[in-house]
């Protein structure tokens, strides 16, 4: 004989199981847009942008060194930038003397962990290995000062976090990525970092490899561009430095 008890018992558990399937949507949508979030993470300091009304921004470039190393030393060095490459550990350790040239160029390195695997649901252990080899090859080319730390593809989710926070390591993300998505052309890029530039911002580029042809065909672009509109360019390490004024 069925009580109205059991009968609503059935009825909570038919409920439940029905709404299951929304709570683990909303929860696996809930970490997804945490580990792609540009500006939070869990635990340890991050920046995107810096506030300020000074009309500086950062030029970075992720991945790399490669073949092209020179060519990018050669045009920033004709444009006078000095930029931040967020370095691949492997590539430094392949690529020592280009590694070293950008760092005698005046440009910084950041730590771009070493086999620019995605640094979501993997141990501590391995999220130590890939930080602190590449730091190793990045002071080995001569880079003085704090080592800041861009996670591939920007994806962090628990154990890279609490691994930054607990090295005081900051993290160096971006507001501007104009050469991501569908290949655009050199113009593209351009056009896209003057719509969407503002005092403070973070660019990150991809120049390496035969995909960045454009994007090395846009700098020179990009930075006249920039500069007409009354723009400088720092270093990652300047802009953080502008947070204390």
């Amino acid at each position: 004989m069925k009580t109205a008890a059991t009968t609503g018992h059935r009825r909570g558990v038919r409920l439940l199981l029905a709404l299951l399937p929304v709570v683990l949507l909303l929860t696996a949508t809930g970490l997804y847009q945490l580990m792609n979030a540009r500006s939070f993470q869990l635990a340890g300091e991050l920046t995107d942008r810096v506030e300020t009304n000074e009309k500086v921004v950062a030029l970075t470039f992720d991945d790399g060194p490669d073949e092209h190393t020179r060519e990018l030393i050669d045009v920033l060095a004709e444009q006078r930038v000095r930029a931040t490459f967020f370095v691949v550990g492997s590539q430094v350790e392949a690529h020592p003397r280009l590694t070293k040239a950008l760092v005698d160029a005046g440009h910084q390195l950041g730590n771009h962990t070493y086999s620019h695997r995605r640094m979501v649901f993997v141990s501590k252990a391995t999220v130590a290995e890939e930080i602190e080899r590449t730091d190793r090859a990045i002071r080995a080319a001569g880079q003085q000062g704090d080592i800041v730390f861009r996670p591939p593809t920007g994806k962090k989710l628990l154990s890279l976090p609490l691994y930054l926070d607990e090295h005081q390591r900051h993290t160096v993300m971006w507001d501007i990525e104009p050469d991501s998505g569908a290949t655009p052309t050199a113009a593209e890029i351009v056009t896209t970092v003057r719509d969407e530039v503002r005092p403070g911002s973070i660019i990150l580029l991809h120049p390496w490899y035969a995909g960045g042809a454009a994007t090395r065909e846009s700098i020179v672009g990009l930075v006249t561009e920039l500069r007409e509109q009354g723009y400088r360019f720092v270093t990652v390490a300047e802009l953080l430095a502008l947070r204390q004024r």
